[in-house]
Formats: structure tokens, sequence, C-alpha cells
């Protein structure tokens, strides 16, 4: 599980160990990773192992596996969860801001699926945590979104590579979701999420059909079931958990 200490990743982590799984908890955030323990009886704090790690140097990502394989045992199970975005339109989008997004939402998956994919064994499970802004285009969003696209396609040319080993490959196209990032995007949190979910012509969105922003666990929800073995004969697919925006 990378981007495991906030957001998404840690709803999931929590589905994951209610599920009964051994979690890896990856996070470049060490404090983030410290917090998300105590919030687990000490029975359940047993079952996941944190691991400090920046998902862009894959020297950090292959000693966090091989850490986990130790504790744990090999993986079967892996969520790729860690994201960054930092908005800006496209005439003020800088090289450094364009290179920050590649390098860890899509070089990071680079590094995390090349150092994981040779320890799976048949049945085991990879989920991306995408954006459905790399299926739509958001003002604003350039560089998240086409790293975005990247990592998307990435994974899912894995999935077919992976397919003939009985590897499965899934995507998930959260859209707007109340996380700290989706927060951060807002410099009034009601006339944002008011914006999320009536639209913004200005902005050429539409709103959000279900009348509601999603909470983490929606998301985290829809990834464990692609997860677990209930989702066996599913891959190379993109589920859209937005509610409705990108209709």
């Amino acid at each position: 599980m990378t981007g495991a200490a906030g957001g998404i990743g840690r709803a999931l982590t929590t589905a994951l160990v209610r599920d009964g799984y051994a979690v890896g908890a990856l996070d470049a955030d060490a404090a983030g990773l410290d917090e998300l323990l105590t919030a687990y009886p000490l029975a359940d704090r047993a079952r996941v192992l944190p691991l400090v790690a920046d998902v862009r140097r894959r020297s950090e990502v292959e000693a966090a596996i091989e850490k986990l394989a130790v504790s744990f045992g090999e993986p079967n199970a892996v969520a790729l969860c860690s994201g960054v975005l930092r908005p800006a339109r496209l005439e003020a989008t800088d090289e450094a801001d364009w290179a920050w997004h590649l390098a860890v939402n899509a070089t990071g998956t680079f590094h995390l699926l090349q150092s994981v994919a040779p320890r799976l064994t048949t049945g085991s499970s990879i989920v991306l945590i995408g954006s459905n802004a790399a299926s739509v285009p958001r003002v604003g969003m350039a560089a998240y979104a086409a790293s975005k696209a990247a990592a998307e396609t990435l994974v899912r040319c894995a999935g077919l590579e992976l397919a003939t080993r009985g590897i499965r490959c899934n995507v998930i196209e959260p859209g707007s979701t109340d996380t700290k990032m989706q927060r951060d995007l807002w410099p009034d949190p009601a006339i944002g999420q008011a914006i999320a979910v009536d639209g913004d012509p200005a902005g050429f969105r539409v709103g959000i059909p279900l009348g509601r922003i999603a909470d983490p666990a929606d998301v985290a929800e829809v990834a464990a079931f692609l997860l677990s073995d209930r989702a066996r004969h599913v891959t190379l697919q993109t589920v859209r958990v937005d509610g409705g925006a990108s209709l």
C-alpha cells in the first residue's frame, strides 16, 4: 500500500486491516504513518508494518518491499495510492512542477510495479488509485492529469503482460473526494464543495449527479473489492468512483 498515511490510502489501509490483511503501509510521511498506527487497536496494529519510503527513489521502494517480505511474506495485493497535485494553468506550470508530478504519480508507479511484479504469484491483484482527471480535461490540472493518465496506461499495459501469470491489474478513477489534497484546492471550503457538487461552467465542469463529494471510504471499498478474490475475473478495467461527475 503506497500513500498509506492519508486520504484514500489511509481509508484503504483501514478497510484491508478490517478484511484480515497484513498491510505494508508505505509513505514518505513518517509522522503520518505513526499517526495511522495509533488509530488502530493493539491487535490490529500488529498487522500494519510502517514503511517509510519515497516512491521517486527505486532503492527505497525495493528496500521497503524486501522489509515487507521478511516481516509478512511476499505480497499478493498491491494498492498504488501515492499522488501529488499542485494546480496551475498551462502557462503557469514550470518544468519543476511538471517533473514533480511525473516523478511521483507516474515514475513512482513504475518503480512499484517493476519492483513488486516478479514477487507476485497467481491470483495476486494490483489496483491503482488514479483520477477522473486522467480521462476528462480539467482547467488548471494539466501536469496532474497528464501524470495520472501516464500511470493509468502503465498499469493497464502491465496488466496485459501479467495476465498470463494470473495477476490482475485495475484502475480506479475517483472524482472529488474529501481528502486534504481536495480541501487544499479550496480557499473557502464551503464554496469549493458547492462548486464541486453543483458544477462550474467557467471551468467546464459538470456537477456531481449524486449531489455529494465522495468520502475516502467510498473509494476504498471499491479498491478492497478489486484486490480481493471476489473480483477474480476482473482485470484491465477502469472504474470511476465519482458520483457520476464524468458522465
